[in-house]
């Protein structure tokens, strides 16, 4: 199957700026997730489910989602319902269960290497949007060609394998790879990745600093595995007043072309635009 062009696929309404986790074996929690906060609900068939149980989550899932209405005004927040499903033969037959679900879901699809993986995916759930999840090595260094395929829709890491195959949980070396998926994402005309789950749940400080971190360095929102978490991702991701009087004035000023001068002196031309219309559809969700 032949890459789409870069930036020929549309962005989503809004951006998601939470994404929480619900193990797929945890049918009483599906509700409760989709009235969180969160933007998007991750049910998991894959790390968050036991062998012996994997049959009986995805009957759990289908269940839940063959009565599941997007629009349903006991989960204002909510925009995406994923599915993550298992790797290997067990994924394809997941995905062959999902793709016949009434729902609007996307499937999220871990340990991908190589676009030939998603080959084979489409043919078994055409239609259906893609998450492309980087866990390993091989799968950092094919990044553009991932986010490229045409059933991409949005590209994120899997920090914890991809740290277990590397060895290490050295901050300049995840950085490498989130720069790579980055930038992958972007030339592909998708938008930034979301960051990974911060796995200890009780810090929330070193949670905030990690996203504030995140959020420096051009990722934008952030997958969660308690609902605890959710607040200090939004407040993260949140524009602050500043920046939103400032791309509002930048707009205002700049697309008559040419040099414009803002009432604090800065000089700005048609090269900041796109920073300022970024900084605008970040405010979206929190509107």
């Amino acid at each position: 199957m032949s890459a789409r062009p870069s930036g020929a696929r549309p962005f989503a309404a809004r951006p998601i700026v939470a994404a929480l986790y619900v193990p797929g074996d945890r049918p009483d929690r599906f509700e409760t997730a989709a009235a969180s906060g969160a933007n998007m609900v991750i049910l998991d068939l894959e790390d968050a489910v036991a062998p012996e149980r994997k049959d009986a989550a995805r009957q759990a899932v289908l269940d839940w989602l063959a009565a599941f209405r997007l629009s349903d005004e006991r989960h204002p927040a909510l925009a995406v319902v994923q599915v993550r499903i298992n790797s290997g033969e067990r994924g394809d037959d997941d995905a062959r269960a999902l793709a016949s679900s009434p729902a609007a879901i996307e499937l999220r699809v871990p340990k991908v290497e190589t676009p030939g993986q998603l080959d084979v995916l489409a043919g078994l759930a055409s239609g259906l949007p893609v998450t492309a999840l980087v866990e390993s090595a091989l799968g950092v260094e094919n990044a553009y060609a991932i986010a490229a395929h045409p059933a991409v829709t949005r590209l994120a890491l899997g920090e914890s394998d991809l740290a277990s195959e590397l060895g290490t949980r050295s901050p300049a070396v995840l950085d490498y790879a989130r720069i790579r998926l980055l930038y992958a994402a972007r030339s592909a005309g998708l938008e930034a990745p979301m960051m990974s789950a911060f796995p200890d749940i009780r810090n929330l400080d070193a949670l905030r600093a990690d996203t504030l971190r995140g959020r420096e360095s051009g990722w934008f929102g952030r997958s969660a595995i308690h609902p605890s978490q959710l607040p200090v991702i939004h407040e993260a991701f949140a524009p602050t007043d500043a920046e939103l009087g400032w791309a509002r004035e930048v707009l205002t000023v700049g697309e008559a072309g040419g040099v414009a001068t803002l009432a604090s002196g800065e000089m700005v031309d048609a090269a900041m635009l796109g920073r300022a219309r970024s900084i605008l559809r970040a405010a979206e969700p929190f509107a």
